[in-house]
């Protein structure tokens, strides 16, 4: 192993500000792009059945009006 101790690790020969910094921030763009899609595929499946009910209504109009 290339270092002798936890702490010799997590300090990475100085740089272990910048090496867990860039983690952390790569780890929370990571999880905020899966809330934003999880977010934004619940939103296009709400305006998909909107949508269809607007054409069922569409459609049920139309059979109505030519009874």
């Amino acid at each position: 192993m290339h270092f002798d101790s936890f702490s010799a690790f997590l300090e990475m020969g100085g740089y272990g500000f910048f090496v867990w910094l860039s983690y952390g921030v790569s780890l929370l763009v990571v999880v905020a792009f899966i809330i934003y899609i999880k977010l934004d595929k619940r939103k296009l499946i709400t305006e998909v059945r909107a949508q269809a009910a607007r054409k069922a209504r569409i459609q049920q109009a139309k059979e109505q009006s030519k009874a």
